[in-house]
């Protein structure tokens, strides 16, 4: 078994991936799967789901495969033309890659389907610095992350973007008393969130780019979503 087929079968026997699924409905949403890879993910969610990488020999896997998968970057979206909304987005080992999270969050209220709910998969620094000295907790440190979070900073990231918070849990256990007890010990959180249609930036933040030319661009883009 080469290393595609064994993470394609890890997902398929993935507990936390299935409890998500299970609890969100994903497999009947038409779900935006952002960083996709070969499509392990993709292959689960609803008709008309798509998946978005920079590496073009998985967009060939998946035109040989019957999955949708297109080339695009996660912080140019709409570069990718994708012409269409969705009812969910899906981001596994993403967001600590992204220059702007905040951005990123923002631009998906663009292909938004009314409260299409966002799910974000990210390794968090623990509460107790000691345990970035075991294995298990060595993800959220890697070299080539550039935002680093824990599951308080995933939830004021979330919110001041403009979406509803519905969870942040490893999703280890369906149980979501049992999920939360072993929070503070899962190297592995998942963010979930419902766009807030009817998001706007405080007042005092309008002021601030409307006096600073430089954000004058950034304004005029916020006004669009």
């Amino acid at each position: 078994m080469d290393e595609k087929e064994a993470l394609f079968k890890k997902i398929d026997s993935s507990t936390t991936f299935r409890n998500i699924c299970d609890s969100f409905g994903l497999r009947e949403k038409k779900v935006l799967d952002i960083g996709c890879g070969f499509g392990h993910y993709l292959r689960h969610f609803g008709k008309g789901s798509m998946g978005i990488t920079t590496a073009l020999i998985e967009v060939d896997f998946g035109k040989n495969n019957n999955l949708d998968i297109v080339f695009g970057n996660a912080e140019f979206l709409e570069e990718a033309n994708l012409n269409t909304e969705f009812e969910a987005f899906w981001a596994n080992n993403l967001f600590e890659h992204l220059l702007s999270p905040h951005s990123f969050l923002m631009n998906l209220k663009k292909i938004a389907e009314g409260d299409a709910v966002v799910i974000l998969g990210v390794p968090v620094v623990p509460i107790f610095p000691w345990l970035l000295n075991l294995k298990l907790w060595r993800g959220p440190l890697a070299s080539n992350h550039v935002n680093f979070f824990n599951a308080t900073t995933l939830k004021l990231t979330t919110q001041y973007a403009g979406w509803d918070l519905i969870a942040v849990r490893p999703f280890i256990f369906k149980n979501k008393f049992l999920d939360v007890l072993v929070r503070p010990l899962a190297p592995h959180m998942y963010v979930v969130a419902k766009n807030k249609k009817d998001f706007k930036y405080p007042p005092k933040k309008i002021h601030e780019w409307e006096s600073d030319k430089h954000y004058k661009d950034l304004l005029s883009i916020t006004k669009q979503i």
